[in-house]
């Protein structure tokens, strides 16, 4: 090794006046970019509030195949702290379980779900469910779907970035960095997220791929990490069961339910560009993915006692040149951030647009309270929960997947098969089952079968169980 990387090194001997300046740069591409989003925005409504809440909403459903993709693949990635966690303790395990997985998905959505989704000319996710089953099955799918977006996660991880930069608690870090994302996001809507998701997509992918680089530069590939690391790093299994394994493979399922992905084709031109840009960017998510399975495989074992929430981090900060650093750490916030302002976006969205009474929706002001309240709530639960990213993820996604993607795979395969109160009460068993089960003791076999599989059985149970008790003819 050229030197020996420490796990315990601070982040005042690692990054220098060079670095800030590249980082700084970033950052003011990045406002740059939302002020031109905002400007634009003006400039194309001109006045009228239909016209600005539609391009508050969904940028006029103007979305083009480039900013398609910029935006979507910057918006899938804020958990980096939780993915490169996982990679450092079980290798390529993190590959097939936050790659692999969640490849199948989009590419299902893609060839399946996209075409079908600007039929229903909806703005939100929700509204999409209440046209397809009924207004209560909507109002139930916006509860699901807010919790399912509350960037919980993501607060945790620009609070662990910044706490691992300034020092002070999680808590400080996460209210800090979330209101930073608060006021911009608040100000200028989907185009601003989008134009400022082009940056931050241009730096986060360009950080990492220079990681990989001087990685094995350094280091050497393949064979060094046969040489350094666990035997269970290169199995697909890593140090868990193949029915943890496979939770995961539901939790990607949930992306069919993802209100992050249909704004992003309600907002495409067409649904041509949907899905193309969505094979296009589940290419790019796939050298991502190599790329950070493998920088965090090469941090355990280059600095096997670092925590392994923050040992890519400090191991790319000892393995970079200057300068290099800089463009580092702004991708890490490029990378957290594009995801943190989609998700508190959309929440914001569910909050003042799904789940208030008709003669609210379509109010700008309205919609910029949902941000602040989203906010706050995500800072909230990020302490509830311990800052444990991946536990947050198994959690909430996990109600998504179980509640909400059986029925509405029905409806889109099936249309009319399923009624509005029919959708509602096996939702509610789903999340009776998956809450109920997660709260009682297990022993034995039954300690090994997730929260999501019994609440999954119990959403198909409920939709058998009303349709048997209270049949109706079928369309």
């Amino acid at each position: 090794m050229p030197h020996t990387f420490q796990p315990d090194i601070t982040f005042a001997e690692l990054v220098g006046p060079l670095d800030w300046c590249v980082f700084a740069i970033a950052q003011v591409a990045t406002i740059a970019a939302v002020v031109f989003g905002h400007r634009r925005r003006r400039a194309v409504v001109k006045g009228d509030a239909d016209a600005t809440f539609l391009d508050v909403m969904l940028m006029g459903r103007q979305l083009t195949l480039p900013l398609f993709i910029a935006t979507l693949v910057a918006t899938w990635y804020g958990g980096i702290f939780g993915v490169t966690a996982i990679a450092f303790n079980d290798g390529i395990y993190n590959f097939i379980t936050q790659g692999v997985f969640w490849y199948v998905t989009y590419l299902i959505f893609a060839f399946c779900i996209a075409h079908k989704v600007a039929a229903f000319n909806a703005l939100t996710l929700p509204e999409l469910v209440g046209r397809m089953f009924g207004p209560r099955a909507g109002r139930l799918s916006a509860i699901f779907n807010f919790f399912n977006v509350l960037p919980i996660a993501y607060a945790i991880s620009i609070g662990i970035f910044l706490q691992v930069m300034f020092g002070g608690t999680l808590l400080q870090m996460m209210l800090l960095g979330m209101a930073f994302v608060v006021l911009y996001t608040m100000w200028g809507g989907f185009r601003a997220v989008v134009f400022s998701d082009v940056i931050q997509c241009l730096v986060m992918c360009t950080s990492v791929a220079a990681v990989l680089v001087w990685s094995v530069g350094t280091f050497g590939g393949w064979s060094f990490l046969r040489a350094n690391l666990p035997a269970t790093h290169f199995t697909p299994t890593g140090t868990h069961t193949w029915a943890e394994m496979l939770v995961w493979n539901f939790v990607a399922l949930a992306t069919l339910v993802d209100p992050n992905f249909y704004q992003r084709c309600f907002a495409a031109k067409s649904p041509g560009i949907a899905r193309r840009g969505i094979i296009i960017s589940t290419l790019v998510w796939c050298c991502f993915d190599i790329c950070t399975t493998a920088g965090g495989m090469y941090a355990r074992a280059v600095i096997p006692a670092a925590a392994a929430d923050q040992a890519y981090m400090l191991y790319a900060l000892q393995l970079l040149p200057q300068g290099l650093r800089g463009l580092f750490l702004a991708g890490i916030a490029a990378t957290i951030l594009s995801t943190l302002d989609a998700f508190l976006f959309v929440a914001g969205n569910t909050l003042t647009y799904d789940l208030v009474p008709a003669r609210w929706k379509g109010r700008v002001n309205l919609q910029r309270v949902g941000v602040v309240i989203a906010g706050l709530l995500a800072v909230g639960l990020g302490q509830v929960f311990g800052g444990n990213i991946s536990e947050t993820w198994k959690t909430l996604g996990s109600y998504a997947a179980a509640c909400l993607l059986l029925p509405v795979l029905i409806g889109y395969a099936r249309p009319g098969w399923i009624r509005d109160n029919q959708f509602c009460f096996a939702a509610i068993c789903g999340a009776v089952g998956t809450t109920a089960w997660r709260l009682l003791p297990h022993t034995g076999f039954w300690s090994q079968v997730d929260a999501l599989y019994v609440g999954a059985s119990c959403t198909a149970a409920g939709l058998l169980l009303y349709a048997a008790c209270i049949p109706h003819p079928r369309r």
